[in-house]
């Protein structure tokens, strides 16, 4: 990731062809999740963050894309990418004695093509993704519309997000399979269809010193009505949230 993140750097500037100076923040903190399985423990996790965008390559959080067409004005800027982010979701049979017999399902790695437009502090995205890693094999459709605000030196970056996921994805994290099927534990075959999931969050930034920020993310999300009726599920909702210290520097 690090190396990558290097590259990226050194190959965007090569490319630029002005002195405007690019602003970078990286850091680095704790990501926490929870499991909407029965019985399962939140998800903690090490997460690099990092921002990072400049008109050709983009970085966000842990969030890659490069930029094919688009345009960027005074107040009023749009651009369509390819993009990838990781997605994590999914458990071992190990994570609770309800799982037990279950067959693992994996986080992944989705990717696809992205349209973004901003005018003044309101945005709009739009992105297409797909299953790289071949683990849930679906497709999903996220739409996110967001502005920023400011109290004090405080920053929020609010923002409503509305996702569509395919039969496959639904079916691969949250169906039962015939040789799953577990009569003791109350585990019946069960078949997940697509759905839409809403979700509100936010990004909460203020700076420590000249150099220094922190950054914090809290999301809340209700699952599709084929998540909440799998026989796997005991919360109809996911949250998460992210602490961060970040390094913003200019190049």
């Amino acid at each position: 990731m690090k190396y990558f993140i290097l590259n990226l750097l050194l190959v965007s500037s090569l490319l630029s062809a002005n002195d405007l100076k690019q602003e970078v923040s990286i850091g680095f903190g704790p990501y926490i999740q929870s499991q909407p399985y029965t019985n399962t423990s939140d998800i903690i996790l090490p997460s690099p963050v990092v921002f990072f965008d400049n008109s050709l390559f983009y970085v966000r959080w842990s969030r890659l894309g490069v930029y094919f067409l688009g345009d960027k004005q005074d107040d009023f800027a749009w651009g369509f990418s390819l993009t990838a982010q990781p997605r994590t979701l999914g458990y071992k049979s190990s994570d609770s004695k309800y799982l037990a017999g279950m067959d693992e399902r994996k986080s992944s790695l989705e990717g696809g093509l992205a349209f973004s437009a901003k005018y003044k502090d309101i945005y709009f995205e739009n992105m297409l993704l797909n299953d790289l890693l071949g683990y849930h094999k679906g497709w999903l459709n996220r739409t996110e519309v967001g502005t920023k605000y400011s109290v004090g030196k405080v920053n929020f970056y609010p923002s409503v997000v509305m996702l569509y996921t395919s039969d496959k994805f639904m079916n691969y994290y949250y169906g039962v399979k015939a040789d799953e099927v577990n009569l003791t534990l109350n585990r019946p075959a069960y078949t997940a269809k697509s759905g839409f999931e809403f979700g509100v969050q936010t990004y909460i930034g203020f700076p420590l010193t000249n150099s220094f920020s922190a950054l914090f993310n809290l999301r809340y999300d209700i699952l599709p009505s084929s998540a909440k009726n799998s026989p796997l599920v005991e919360n109809n909702y996911i949250y998460s949230g992210l602490a961060s210290i970040l390094y913003n520097f200019e190049y």
